[in-house]
């Protein structure tokens, strides 16, 4: 290696994102069912409780939408279109029995997550009896994940977002394991590289992106959102089964995650297997 890259090198990793901070404004939600006019109501009203840190303010215009007013994802999406709310509030598998059985969103939360830019807010189904002892009583736990969190300003404001005060906000990022042992099988086969010093210095770079983020993130959101507590997890694991342990020991309230992939129009792996799986928790889909 020459001084030259020698050099571009340290000037690459010195570099560090910078977390901009900007307050999620929220005017309407929609929150869609597929139950009668009463019972669509009631679930309205909880989502409000839930969701105290919007509800709060007397100016967000709240609809609640009964199973009579559509019936196919075509027909709900232009409901949501004719709207335009802010935040969609709802559950999955919308007309179908589906609910019952852990392998699907359904066919209106799918068209919905993919076809839209409004953010999801995904309750887990008032029929399935399986919510979590602390979900839907409020939002002091929320946790903020992704793939690649770092620069990711907007995850990380929604989730502060809808942190209450007094609450604790998860920033959060696991690099998986998986997928560092198959490239580190791949270089230990290159005689003209060190593999040992190779994977230290990988690792360590790997975990140092999303922690110099994280920490200037704990650094604005401490100073901007006084009363909330910012704490952060950047580790090695398994993804889907490392999250749920995290949500588990954490009792996480809620769940912020990104759904959107650009090279792809189908809900990318890590946040469907999240979604589909994680039925006692709210969930924003981002």
């Amino acid at each position: 290696m020459t001084i030259v890259d020698q050099f571009e090198s340290m000037f690459r990793s010195a570099e560090r994102e910078i977390f901009r901070h900007e307050r999620v404004k929220i005017d309407s939600v929609l929150v869609v069912t597929d139950r009668d006019e009463e019972k669509a109501k009631s679930f309205g009203n909880e989502a409000r409780r839930f969701l105290g840190v919007v509800s709060a303010d007397e100016k967000v215009r709240w609809r609640d939408v009964n199973g009579s007013e559509f019936q196919t994802a075509g027909e709900l999406l232009t409901l949501v279109e004719s709207a335009g709310p802010d935040i969609i509030c709802t559950y999955r598998n919308l007309h179908s029995s589906a609910w019952k059985w852990p392998y699907s969103l359904g066919t209106h939360v799918d068209l919905l997550t993919q076809h839209t830019s409004v953010p999801i807010m995904l309750l887990p189904h008032p029929d399935a009896d399986r919510s979590a002892k602390h979900a839907i009583e409020n939002t002091d736990t929320v946790m903020a994940i992704a793939n690649h969190l770092t620069g990711d300003d907007r995850l990380v404001n929604f989730a502060s977002r809808f942190t209450q005060d007094d609450g604790t906000l998860w920033l959060t990022h696991v690099e998986d394991e998986v997928t560092f042992e198959r490239y580190m099988e791949i270089i230990s086969k290159i005689p003209a590289i060190d593999t040992d010093e190779a994977r230290e210095a990988v690792r360590a770079q790997l975990l140092k992106e999303p922690q110099d983020y994280i920490d200037g993130c704990v650094e604005i959101l401490t100073a901007s959102r006084t009363g909330v507590r910012v704490e952060h997890l950047v580790l090695f694991g398994h993804h889907l089964s490392e999250y749920k342990r995290l949500i588990v020991r954490h009792e996480v309230d809620l769940l912020v995650l990104n759904t959107k992939d650009e090279d792809q129009l189908a809900m990318h792996g890590i946040a469907y297997a999240l979604a589909v799986e994680l039925r006692e928790i709210p969930l924003l889909m981002l």
